[in-house]
């Protein structure tokens, strides 16, 4: 079993550190997100098969994502982890971004204000300070960590709303396959991606479980050749408090972090 790889990253810039990393790489290819006209946005995808009821209570948790504020923990293995704290109807998150190698440890730390991103990216960011990160610059798909127009780090919404099949098997879990083909800058895809080229990502398994109040708790992605991603959905209504860094803490993101994202 092969671990993601992490792109995306400005890794052109910081080559001491990825080099040192196993599994790493620049090279992830990008997919273009499709929408569906008969599915509402953050919706998951009703077909034929799937079981209208679990669809709806499945979007119905889904939906919540933006009227609170909750936390966030995604993992795939030992390599990538993201924390979160997230205020969607406030417009303001946190996040800190971790991948590791056998060698090394790459931490990014993201504040995210209305449309302001502010970045914290070994290799770029001096110390005691934040980079400011022009979210018009940013491809599509490129997520380190938060990004203007997409608070929720896992893109959640859009991933389940790229499922067929949805099924309930017991009154809080539900089950289906994902298209991740549909699904760019999920959870990082386009900068953390399967190993093997050429992997399926089609019919992909997933399962998810709400919480007594049929919000969801937790999200598993049965990635091909590589660990599963594991989502853990927490402290719904929590505050954020998040604040953007004092002027003088703040640099422009230079040309060669946008072009190092393929931008």
């Amino acid at each position: 079993m092969r671990t993601p790889r992490l792109a995306g990253l400005g890794l052109a810039t910081m080559a001491t550190v990825a080099f040192a990393m196993a599994g790493c790489g620049d090279n992830t290819p990008t997919t273009t997100p499709t929408t569906s006209p008969s599915a509402p946005a953050g919706s998951p995808a009703a077909t034929s098969s799937a079981d209208p009821a679990a669809v709806s209570k499945l979007s119905a948790a889904v939906d919540q994502l933006d009227s609170t504020s909750f936390t966030l923990t995604a993992t795939s293995g030992s390599g990538f982890r993201t924390t979160a704290e997230i205020d969607a109807p406030g417009g303001k998150a946190t996040a800190q971004l971790t991948a590791s190698g056998p060698n090394a440890e790459l931490n990014v730390k993201t504040l995210l204000i209305g449309d302001d991103l502010y970045a914290q990216v070994p290799g770029i960011t001096k110390a005691g300070t934040w980079t400011h990160v022009d979210g018009s610059r940013l491809p599509e798909g490129a997520n380190i960590g938060l990004r203007p127009g997409q608070i929720d780090p896992v893109n959640t919404a859009n991933l389940l709303k790229a499922t067929t099949d949805v099924k309930a098997t017991s009154d809080t879990t539900y089950t289906g396959s994902v298209d991740l083909s549909k699904a760019a800058g999920v959870a990082g895809l386009g900068q953390i991606t399967v190993a093997a080229s050429g992997a399926p990502v089609q019919n992909v398994p997933f399962t998810a479980t709400l919480d007594a109040q049929g919000r969801l708790s937790t999200l598993t992605v049965d990635l091909p050749q590589a660990e599963p991603l594991q989502v853990k959905y927490e402290n719904y209504g929590r505050p954020v408090n998040v604040a953007a860094p004092a002027a003088n803490e703040i640099t422009e993101a230079p040309d060669s972090f946008y072009s190092s994202l393929g931008s």
